[in-house]
């Protein structure tokens, strides 16, 4: 009978098609997995991958054991990461990847309470502004948008991404306001340039009737941070295009005014992702549902919806029922 780690070497291997991001997720050396890998093909008698400069291709037979072993070993690590549970507490170390400003401002202020339910789990969050690839990264989880899901992933909508436009009181008093997106080209715009694409981000904006427009500005300045892009609002250089999630705290305190309160720009869901099969590790699936339960009793999708009901006090800066 083979050991767990000589088929988890195969198979995150066949994942990644490579030794070095399997040995990454499995806290082992590259060295080592080929060791498993090519004990368990002597065992077997036959080869699992084509080896080349280019990485790890499965034959045949490798792609036939794969099917067949991929779901005992999911079940085989559940039932590990689950016997230390005592009483149903989850426990162990629980990787998530989010947004810095998005989990400071939401996620963060979560931790007293979650801790206080699940003092098993050990939260290791990442805090950065990409993509990640959970299987090959070894996440239990990622909020964000924009993610491929790939087969073996599962997302949760928490809310959607709405932009608007936003300047600081002290560039307001500086300009006549504008009152229709076209207008926007006369103000000193500060502009967001793609972190994955190198390209300036384009805001196709519309309002509650359904009517949608371009947006052009003049860049006085182009940042690839949306952080970044937040600040220099903040410090009256122009107008800037920001998320409702970050603006928020801003709009309720007066340090920033939102610009034509009638338009805005939805850029997809904020998900939660995780491993989508059915025995999912204890840890994560309270993580989960917590999360999903706290966005809901923090009524977070109504606070971030620019054009919904609450538009009216995100549009004044008063802040928003929570």
């Amino acid at each position: 009978m083979e050991t767990l780690i000589t088929l988890e070497s195969f198979v995150r291997s066949a994942q990644s098609s490579s030794f070095s991001a399997a040995a990454r997720r499995l806290g082992l050396t590259p060295a080592a997995v080929s060791q498993n890998v090519a004990r368990l093909e002597a065992r077997l008698g036959v080869r699992l991958f084509q080896r080349s400069t280019r990485g790890l291709t499965l034959t045949e037979p490798g792609e036939r054991f794969l099917r067949d072993v991929s779901g005992g070993l999911d079940t085989l690590q559940t039932a590990i990461a689950n016997v230390s549970l005592a009483a149903e507490q989850p426990a162990g170390v629980l990787k998530v990847s989010m947004a810095p400003a998005f989990g400071s401002g939401y996620l963060v202020p979560l931790l007293q309470d979650f801790l206080a339910r699940y003092p098993g789990i050990v939260p290791d969050w990442h805090l950065d502004n990409r993509p990640v690839d959970l299987i090959n990264e070894g996440f239990d989880a990622a909020i964000g948008g924009g993610f491929d899901l790939p087969s073996g992933l599962a997302a949760r909508e928490l809310a959607r991404a709405h932009v608007i436009a936003v300047a600081s009181p002290s560039y307001v008093a500086r300009i006549t306001p504008p009152r229709d997106p076209s207008e926007l080209q006369r103000h000193e715009g500060i502009l967001l340039r793609s972190p994955l694409t190198g390209r300036i981000r384009s805001w196709p904006l519309r309002n509650r009737s359904g009517e949608q427009v371009a947006v052009e500005m003049r860049p006085r300045m182009i940042l690839n941070d949306p952080e970044a892009v937040c600040h220099c609002a903040l410090m009256g250089l122009g107008i800037a295009f920001v998320a409702t999630m970050n603006a928020l705290p801003h709009l309720r305190s007066g340090t920033l005014v939102r610009l034509l309160p009638d338009w805005y720009a939805d850029i997809g869901p904020i998900s939660l992702y995780y491993a989508g099969h059915r025995q999912l590790p204890a840890k994560t699936r309270v993580f989960v549902d917590y999360v999903v339960r706290e966005f809901k009793r923090q009524d977070l999708p109504g606070m971030f919806d620019a054009g919904g009901a609450d538009a009216g006090r995100v549009r004044k800066g008063t802040g928003a029922r929570r």
